[in-house]
């Protein structure tokens, strides 16, 4: 019985370093955690480190600390189990209608996307993504995305745990191409796969955001690389949005 509140302690300690890591965009230092939350700093450190273990927050190359890709993948299996396909899916369908192509929602599970849904293009050539699939996040438009969202240091750490495996010759295999296409893509909010999973299949993807900020899922429209245009860009970001908004999530 006297364990009890102490557990309790620890787990509202927890909460609030989770807190204030989330409310800063930067990676957050431990001098800026401890003032913030009140905690000792050698009491932070401790809660991090185990944090950080269980993959709940990542430690930069800096020392500085942000979410890690547990809580990114437990949001996104909420959102995915409770109702973002069913509301996802009706715009999703409108979006194939209006584009002509397949469009797929996409969730992070560790190092990979995970294909929870689809609409399938109306056409007998068409890409099509079996629900359920899998792809490593350096191949797809999408996992770009997830990884540039997250900064620099966690490009770098995926990339050391993946070794960056070639799928096509149009794959990134070298850490730097695959870090300016992952920041660049985060920046202007839209990522493009160019055959680098698939030969002949380009894809433009963009991220969903649920009501704290956070990344829940991704949605992509994939075609042959033919077809792909650049002008499908605006309306694949769009209902990304209409889909983030309807989960709660507003835009500065």
């Amino acid at each position: 019985m006297l364990k009890e509140p102490h557990s309790i302690q620890v787990i509202e300690r927890l909460a609030r370093l989770l807190d204030v890591i989330a409310g800063h965009e930067d990676p957050v230092s431990l001098k800026i955690l401890s003032a913030e939350t009140g905690l000792h700093p050698s009491t932070a450190f401790r809660i991090l480190s185990s944090l950080a273990e269980q993959g709940f927050v990542e430690r930069t190359t800096r020392g500085n600390y942000q979410l890690g890709v547990k809580l990114m993948q437990l949001g996104g299996r909420v959102s995915a189990g409770v109702d973002i396909r069913k509301i996802a899916l009706p715009l999703m369908e409108k979006l194939r209608d209006r584009l002509g192509e397949t469009v797929n929602l996409v969730v992070r599970e560790d190092d990979e996307v995970v294909y929870i849904e689809r609409s399938l293009a109306k056409r007998m050539i068409r890409v099509e993504q079996v629900i359920g699939s899998r792809a490593p996040l350096h191949v797809t438009a999408v996992g770009k995305l997830m990884m540039g969202a997250q900064g620099e240091a966690a490009c770098r750490s995926y990339a050391k745990r993946s070794k960056l495996p070639p799928y096509t010759t149009h794959t990134h295999t070298r850490v730097t191409t695959l870090l300016h296409d992952c920041i660049t893509a985060a920046k202007r909010g839209y990522a493009l796969d160019n055959e680098e999973a698939e030969l002949g299949v380009g894809c433009i993807g963009t991220l969903i955001h649920d009501a704290n900020g956070h990344v829940a899922a991704g949605l992509s429209v994939s075609a042959p690389i033919e077809r792909r245009r650049d002008e499908w860009i605006e309306q694949v970001m769009e209902t990304g949005l209409q889909i983030s908004r309807q989960l709660g999530y507003h835009s500065a």
